[in-house]
């Protein structure tokens, strides 16, 4: 099997999809405290900014930008799953290659990550953070769902609290195929 080689650019913001093993799971909503606690461990060992995340029942989506001498955000989402599956209770049934690894059978073992090429990819990358609850039909209006760093944004000033109220699923968000 090919190994999978992540690239190395110290410094930059990246995006990254991160997916529970059960996708009908809502695991990650159900226990957000310990999720955001695990990232706080995490950050507090390995520091990183969150410029943008939503946390959905079964899959997370973030932005984030790495110190300028780091490149390492592997180690960051390894040992924010590892504190977040130790927190929970054990309910999962491990298969025995996860068992062979230490795992759980939480979390899918790979992760999506994309490198931010410049402002217009961080907007559209960050815009698709906060639009995918309501693309999920989770929630109507992206200000509905509590799991997402839009409220923090909107505090700031960064984004109008009605923002893609009138969304449709012909918006541009993410990437382009």
């Amino acid at each position: 099997m090919p190994r999978y080689i992540r690239p190395k650019i110290k410094g930059t913001s990246w995006f990254f999809t991160v997916n529970l093993l059960d996708r009908n799971s809502r695991l990650l909503t159900e226990n957000i405290a310990a999720l955001r606690e695990a990232t706080q461990k995490t950050m507090h060992k390995f520091p990183f900014s969150i410029d943008a995340v939503v946390i959905l029942p079964d899959h997370i989506h973030a932005v984030w930008t790495l110190p300028e001498d780091d490149a390492n955000f592997s180690v960051r989402w390894g040992l924010i799953k590892s504190h977040f599956s130790r927190a929970i209770p054990k309910l999962d049934r491990p298969s025995k290659s996860r068992m062979k690894r230490g795992e759980r059978g939480i979390w899918q073992r790979r992760f999506w990550e994309h490198a931010i090429r410049d402002e217009t990819d961080f907007r559209r990358h960050v815009d698709y953070c906060y639009i995918n609850p309501v693309k999920h039909g989770h929630v109507k209006r992206v200000r509905d769902w509590p799991y997402s760093s839009f409220h923090r944004d909107v505090v700031a000033g960064i984004y109008p609290p009605d923002w893609a109220g009138d969304w449709d699923d012909e918006s541009e968000f993410g990437e382009r195929l």
